[in-house]
């Protein structure tokens, strides 16, 4: 098995499952929904195309929280009509649009590092380099949140939950918010127990959006070394 890596991390991001209407709320980390959906838009997908979903969603999926994220509430009106957009309403006999009051929550300045495992490394480098290249633009989640780079960190020739536990860290000792440990979310095993959650996309066809369950577990693991050892820096030393 090989897996392909990818660092999700922006000042916003985003990832609901199951929000509607005036609410829009956003999991604590990436869902497998949205993540196959940045894929699917690297691809060039389109959102009928139910095979190519299918290929995507076989992929094994796993998240490590490096940096947990803050919690943003966005007030958010749309389709509020300007004054001339109302009396031209009026002036046509009809009552104006009101408006459409939701709140939106978002994470702030979250780090996560992302792991698809297939035992088709053909898929993974199709994978990588769509997203070195997309066809469409990417986002965490909505549109409002675009990622930082490097986005996709290549392949990695171990397994999903070893390669997350022995990658470095994505987050520099200075920044580190929490302790020595982080959490991993992942598809369960087909011999583990795990919770049921409903983000395993079928289609994201804008008439009928269907999702599936994925059985879900979450560890505690220790949180590796950083990718880069910390340089000191003196502002006098050149005054010496």
């Amino acid at each position: 098995m090989a897996t392909l890596l990818l660092r999700l991390a922006a000042p916003l991001q985003a990832w609901g499952v199951d929000s509607k209407f005036e609410i829009r709320k956003t999991n604590r980390e990436p869902t497998k929904s949205g993540v196959l959906g940045l894929l699917a838009a690297a691809l060039g997908l389109r959102r009928e195309d139910e095979e190519g979903m299918r290929e995507l969603g076989a992929l094994r999926f796993a998240v490590r929280v490096d940096q947990e994220g803050g919690l943003l509430v966005d007030f958010h009106t749309a389709n509020n009509p300007t004054p001339q957009q109302a009396a031209k309403a009026r002036a046509a006999g009809k009552a104006p649009s009101a408006p459409y009051v939701t709140r939106r929550h978002y994470l702030t300045d979250a780090v996560f590092l992302v792991g698809l495992e297939s035992g088709d490394e053909r898929l993974l480098q199709r994978l990588e380099s769509a997203l070195r290249s997309p066809a469409f633009p990417l986002f965490l989640g909505r549109r409002s949140c675009p990622p930082t780079q490097p986005l996709c960190l290549g392949i990695r020739q171990t397994e999903l939950l070893e390669t997350l536990r022995i990658e470095p860290s994505l987050v520099p000792a200075w920044r580190k918010r929490s302790g020595s440990s982080c959490r991993i979310v992942a598809d369960a095993g087909p011999q583990e127990a795990g919770v049921p959650v409903r983000d395993q996309p079928i289609s994201f066809s804008p008439v009928h959006r269907r999702y599936g369950f994925r059985p879900v577990r979450e560890y505690r693991a220790d949180c590796p070394g950083d990718a880069q050892p910390e340089t000191e820096h003196d502002p006098f030393s050149e005054w010496r």
